[in-house]
């Protein structure tokens, strides 16, 4: 593995190192081609609009979601292959 591909890699670990991170990439990768609202998820997973912001800010920086503004509201779709990336890179079984 490359300097550059561990970099990525430990900022998208980094990002999922929350558990309200993992919950709300968890809600979005349950179906792949659905838009949610941040004031959904935030409700889903117990947390003020503000703060689930500020998480979806973390998970798009790393480039496991991405959003869309949508008139007043940023729609949020999780980015599989960023997390089958992820996947590959930590799938090490012989």
């Amino acid at each position: 593995m490359s300097a550059d591909d561990a970099v990525g890699l430990a900022l998208r670990l980094k990002a999922l190192a929350d558990p309200v991170r993992l919950q709300m990439l968890s809600l979005l990768m349950g179906d792949r081609d659905r838009e949610v609202a941040a004031s959904s998820l935030a409700d889903a997973v117990g947390v003020s609009g503000g703060t689930a912001t500020h998480h979806l800010n973390q998970l798009r920086a790393a480039g496991l979601v991405s959003s869309q503004r949508r008139g007043v509201n940023n729609l949020y779709r999780a980015e599989p292959a960023s997390v089958e990336a992820l996947r590959a890179v930590l799938n090490t079984c012989c």
